[in-house]
């Protein structure tokens, strides 16, 4: 056996089994690469730290794995996936093995994507905000009311803009408390109320100044039995509530005494309706520019349009086919005039419920929100109908 099949030729200084020095031809004890002039040997591969799969030393699952390297000159490839072809590669495939892509790898020439665009999203319909079923339900309920009492006996209609004025300052006073903490007195303000409407239906004009004034001063001598903190700011509102309530109201009365007077509250009504109903309509279909951002951003220049010119056409008719001497020139002006009232009143309310931060003044009307968001249009355009037909037509 040749010395040399032990990977370096003998050299001297290595001690044999027994401790009698050096002995020629046989292999030493120890290791052989401890010795320096054993440089000519190959160096072992050099072991990483830690295995090639992330695993445990003593771990021989990670052989299984294809999460690294099993060599330091291989390159890590991702698992296989037969859905597209690779090149053939021989240190990972046999020659008999179907060419297979990695799972997750991005083609080399990916095929070209479609030139027809995505489907568009389905157009969002205008909402109007509101339960329209039970707006109209409650519309025509009302209606129903109205007329029945206009046309059968006008003191029973007397009765109904008492209750809806009564109401009217049951949700104002309420919502003036809740948000801003001022207390105007209810009791003076709701019995001066329904008796200025009482006394403008009897004593005209004159009745209804009258007891505005008293009412006012119920609400003053009121509210002196409670402490004077916060007395000035109650007892305007108060006075506010009064006059924006009860006394604009009174003037339906007054259109009342007329001996046409039914059908003079009713084309105030129809024409007050028609106003709100062109404005929306218009401005749900057509409205782009704002009226007053500031104060009711959903109302725009559009609808104020269809507002004028719905009430402009409704006015020539009714005053040509209700009012007794009325001509259908004095129902366009009739109808600008009630387009503007309504809108302005319409903006009032607004600007009210935007300082005390509420959507609506009450929730007793489905659809509507309280009397008082019906009254908002009907109050100050009742003193504009009732001055312009009296000037029109005289106050008989």
């Amino acid at each position: 056996m040749n010395d040399s099949s032990w990977g370096a030729p003998p050299q001297a200084g290595y001690w044999g089994p027994s401790d009698q020095g050096p002995v020629q031809g046989v292999a030493p004890a120890g290791p052989t690469y401890d010795a320096p002039e054993a440089q000519q040997t190959r160096p072992m591969p050099i072991v990483p730290d830690e295995p090639a799969y992330g695993g445990h030393q003593d771990d021989d699952r990670g052989a299984a794995r294809l999460s690294g390297p099993l060599f330091r000159d291989e390159t890590q490839q991702p698992p296989y996936d037969v859905r597209q072809p690779q090149p053939y590669d021989p240190r990972t495939q046999p020659s008999d093995t179907p060419q297979a892509t990695p799972y997750g790898a991005v083609p080399q020439n990916p095929e070209p994507m479609s030139d027809v665009p995505p489907p568009a999203p389905a157009p969002q319909k205008k909402s109007a905000g509101r339960d329209l079923g039970a707006a109209i339900g409650v519309g025509v309920g009302l209606a129903v009311v109205i007329v029945a009492s206009l046309f059968v006996v006008k003191a029973a209609f007397v009765g109904v803009i008492a209750v809806a004025v009564v109401v009217g300052l049951w949700e104002l006073t309420s919502r003036l408390q809740e948000r801003k903490g001022i207390k105007a007195p209810l009791v003076p303000l709701a019995v001066g109320g329904a008796a200025m409407v009482v006394a403008g239906y009897v004593r005209g004009p004159e009745g209804a100044w009258v007891a505005m004034a008293l009412t006012a001063l119920a609400v003053l001598v009121w509210r002196m039995t409670e402490p004077p903190e916060g007395y000035l700011k109650d007892v305007t509102a108060g006075v506010f509530a009064a006059f924006y309530v009860p006394f604009l109201a009174t003037f339906v009365a007054l259109m009342l005494t007329a001996d046409d007077g039914a059908w003079r509250v009713l084309t105030f009504l129809l024409l007050t309706v028609v106003s709100d109903t062109g404005a929306y309509a218009i401005g749900w279909r057509f409205g782009t520019h704002k009226l007053a951002p500031r104060i009711s951003p959903g109302k725009t220049r559009e609808g104020l349009f269809g507002a004028v010119s719905f009430a402009m056409v409704a006015g020539a008719l009714c005053m040509q086919f209700l009012i007794d001497d009325g001509s259908w020139w004095q129902g366009l002006v009739l109808g600008l005039a009630v387009a503007a009232s309504a809108t302005l009143g319409d903006l009032g309310e607004s600007m009210i419920k935007r300082d005390l931060g509420i959507k609506d003044m009450g929730t007793l009307l489905p659809g509507h929100g309280g009397i008082m968001d019906r009254l908002d249009s009907l109050l100050p355009t009742a003193p504009v109908v009732w001055l312009l037909l009296v000037l029109f037509v005289g106050s008989g």
